[in-house]
């Protein structure tokens, strides 16, 4: 294997414009907008029929390396049922980004109105290590994560 690192994150949304107000708000900006439609061997690439799809790859602010978002509302074909509803499920289930201040992150999305899971907890690793983090969804309820280090 040759895997030299991570390209983006796909993140399914049901309104577009919603959803991509949430990650700017998170400090996420959009790089490129997606093809409303692509070719049938684009298609058959991501096992699909033809389809219509509004998004666009959104890279989080002075992130090095990259942090990239594939925000895409499917049009046609389209799958309304919701995402995962707990973090026990299988295969991925939430998405961790790294914080610099976590208490004023957790009060500015409280102060949003975001759900958030609950307040910060702490994951001690020895007497001098750890991380404080806590759990929230975007507005179609995909788990998301803030970290801070120790």
């Amino acid at each position: 294997m040759n895997i030299s690192g991570m390209v983006h994150v796909n993140i399914n949304c049901s309104d577009y414009n919603r959803s991509r107000s949430f990650y700017e708000m998170l400090g996420f900006e959009a790089v490129w907008s997606v093809p409303t439609t692509n070719t049938a061997a684009v298609a058959a690439a991501v096992g699909m029929p033809p389809y219509r799809v509004k998004g666009a790859l959104l890279a989080l602010k002075g992130a090095k390396p990259p942090l990239v978002i594939d925000l895409l509302e499917w049009q046609e074909p389209n799958d309304a049922a919701p995402p995962y509803q707990h973090l026990y499920h299988l295969g991925i289930s939430r998405l961790a980004l790294r914080t610099t201040d976590l208490d004023a992150d957790y009060a500015f999305l409280k102060a949003q109105g975001v759900n958030i899971l609950s307040a910060p907890a702490t994951v001690a690793i020895d007497a001098d290590h750890g991380s404080r983090f806590f759990c929230f969804q975007d507005p179609d309820g995909t788990f998301l994560e803030l970290v801070e280090t120790y």
